[in-house]
């Protein structure tokens, strides 16, 4: 008997098309995930070539160095001198859910991250918002986190009596007309990721190491002029102030994920994927709780409003010597380079796997028998990466950025604690701990923290998810290749084994 299958061409149209709500229902069988991870698509996989310190290093990079190097200057006047209690509570949201993700990421080895354990659990119509909010997730944070480029560029010229012009270095509604580091950053990205992932993730490592050291060096520099008094009182704008910059700063830990993502390209992702994402984790909100709580006690709170590249300045007034600024300036534009390779990476991957459910253009889904990777997919999303980084101001990316990115979090939580109940014997590489109060906390967390983000932030998410229901209406539920399966052949493929490799599988059939 011939197994029913989702790899290869399939017609978008099969007898026995369910209707509209069971299609959004019908859930992608996990085995077929793995398979599919093993298999690739169209006759070429992704390169298994990352080991755990490479996917700890995607994931850290992909953290490391947003919220301090980029918004800080921003959340410091909500929260004040509590901005450390912000970024330890933002750290605590994203723990719960990085617990879930460790689970999912052993579970479900797959690079579509929180769509594919979305589409495994709540069914296709959840996939779909879900995979829709990591499209604003990945591709927006990339753009926000280049735009910071260009003032830490600002600052490095400037110590030779040089800087860009607002026209170039700023976007439009920020005093300039495009902002030119920022296109040039994403570009840069955009090319060493179409040459090959493993390359890629060498040299993030390398940059990882160096915006590591540059933040120590930092702190080590601002606790000589360490004023106690700078966190007196400590919550100037009361506990909303905190909430509201927590909800800010959460951004600041998308990168975590972006390990998940890899999935396909980890040599051993049941073991690897759920170490790597909880030691990032550790790493990333040790790192910011330091640096936040160096920076008030260098400079007291009021002083940061307004403030761009504040770090470098706290540098510069401190040891008077531009030479440090600059080091820390150019380190820095390594560390937001580190970020928008990693993120950008991200973005392609979970198109990747949209791609190959029919939800969105076979282009996303075509990978190179060359490089090993998806060349179209990774040009048009740079493209259209570094356009949105060059015109669009910071303010507005940072929080459309936080929403999406709670709203698929919380689904990760969700969906853990629905294969708990329901497939209680799968195989599970990583547990999450107080199984279930961790995940529902979790997902309240980031319910919570979505709460406290403004109106026009909501309002600018509301008609994403607009756009997004019109998209999928008009391509992907015409497109997607699970509802093109009729009901038997729907009911034999759920029914084949969820831990087996594909060779297994393959042995089984036979015999």
């Amino acid at each position: 008997m011939t197994v029913p299958t989702l790899i290869g061409e399939r017609p978008p149209a099969a007898a026995g098309r369910p209707g509209i709500t069971a299609q959004l229902l019908r859930r992608k069988p996990i085995g077929q995930l793995v398979s599919e991870a093993e298999t690739g698509h169209g006759g070429t996989r992704l390169v298994r070539s990352f080991g755990v310190l490479q996917l700890t290093m995607i994931s850290v990079g992909a953290t490391l160095g947003t919220g301090i190097l980029v918004i800080l200057g921003e959340s410091v006047p909500l929260a004040g001198p509590a901005i450390w209690i912000s970024f330890a509570i933002a750290g605590l949201a994203a723990l719960l859910s990085a617990v879930s993700y460790a689970e999912m990421a052993g579970l479900v080895p797959a690079a579509g991250s929180s769509y594919s354990y979305t589409y495994a659990t709540m069914g296709e119509g959840m996939a779909w918002i879900c995979g829709w909010c990591l499209v604003l997730e990945y591709a927006v944070s990339v753009a926000a986190v280049a735009v910071g480029a260009g003032q830490y560029v600002n600052e490095a010229l400037a110590v030779f009596g040089l800087g860009l012009p607002d026209a170039i270095s700023q976007p439009p509604g920020a005093g300039g007309v495009l902002n030119v580091p920022a296109m040039v950053i994403v570009t840069l990205a955009m090319v060493l990721l179409v040459r090959g992932a493993k390359e890629s993730a060498w040299i993030n490592t390398g940059i990882v190491l160096v915006k590591v050291c540059i933040l120590l060096f930092f702190c080590a520099v601002a606790f000589t002029a360490f004023n106690g008094g700078h966190f007196q009182p400590l919550m100037p704008m009361g506990a909303a102030g905190v909430s509201a910059a927590a909800s800010r700063v959460f951004f600041s830990y998308i990168g975590f994920d972006a390990a998940s993502t890899a999935g396909e390209e980890a040599r051993n992702p049941k073991r690897d994927l759920p170490r790597a994402i909880l030691l990032s984790m550790l790493i990333v909100t040790s790192i910011y709780v330091l640096v936040s709580v160096a920076a008030i006690g260098a400079r007291p709170w009021g002083w940061f409003d307004g403030t761009e590249a504040a770090l470098v300045k706290i540098l510069e007034e401190i040891t008077g010597q531009p030479w440090v600024g600059v080091v820390f300036a150019v380190g820095a534009v390594l560390a937001i380079a580190s970020i928008v390779l990693t993120v950008l990476y991200g973005q392609t991957r979970i198109l990747l796997s949209m791609s190959r459910d029919g939800l969105v253009p076979k282009v996303f889904s075509r990978v190179s028998a060359r490089t090993g990777t998806p060349v179209a997919g990774t040009l048009i999303v740079g493209t259209a990466v570094a356009l949105t980084a060059g015109l669009v101001p910071l303010g507005a990316l940072a929080d459309a950025t936080s929403i999406g990115t709670l709203f698929a979090f919380a689904l990760v939580n969700l969906a853990v604690i629905y294969l708990r109940r329901s497939r209680p014997g799968l195989t599970r590489s990583f547990r999450v701990p107080l199984f279930p109060l961790t995940p529902l906390l979790g997902a309240l967390m980031c319910a919570y923290l979505m709460a406290n983000l403004g109106a026009e932030t909501w309002a600018v998410f509301g008609v994403w998810m607009l756009v997004g229901l019109a998209a999928y209406f008009g391509y992907g539920r015409r497109n997607s290749r699970l509802a093109a399966l009729s009901r038997e052949e729907y009911r034999e493929l759920s029914s084949r084994p969820a831990n087996t490799t594909t060779t297994e599988k393959m042995k089984a059939e036979i015999s």
